[in-house]
């Protein structure tokens, strides 16, 4: 009889920020669509869809950036972890 199996191998993280821009992008879709539903005005749903959208854009940029800059200088953490006295 085995026991459990330790495994070595790592899983590939998560993308969470191709997780988020989806949510984002639906909520894009959302949001205009139930404006529409209570009444608000076309130019008003498309104005809000087009802002969201824009902020989505600048978002998963900085996002991306922000990804790119930690893994350039070797993840969170570049110092060794030492006891504060």
């Amino acid at each position: 009889m085995s026991g459990p199996r330790a495994t070595t191998e790592r899983r590939p993280a998560p993308d969470t920020v191709s997780e988020l821009v989806r949510w984002a992008a639906f909520s894009c879709t959302l949001v205009p669509v139930v404006l529409l539903w209570y009444g608000t005005s076309l130019a008003g749903a498309t104005g809000t869809a087009l802002g969201l959208a824009a902020l989505t854009g600048a978002c998963r940029f900085l996002l991306r950036h922000s990804e790119r800059c930690a893994s350039h200088r070797g993840g969170r953490h570049s110092k060794p972890n030492t006891p504060v006295d």
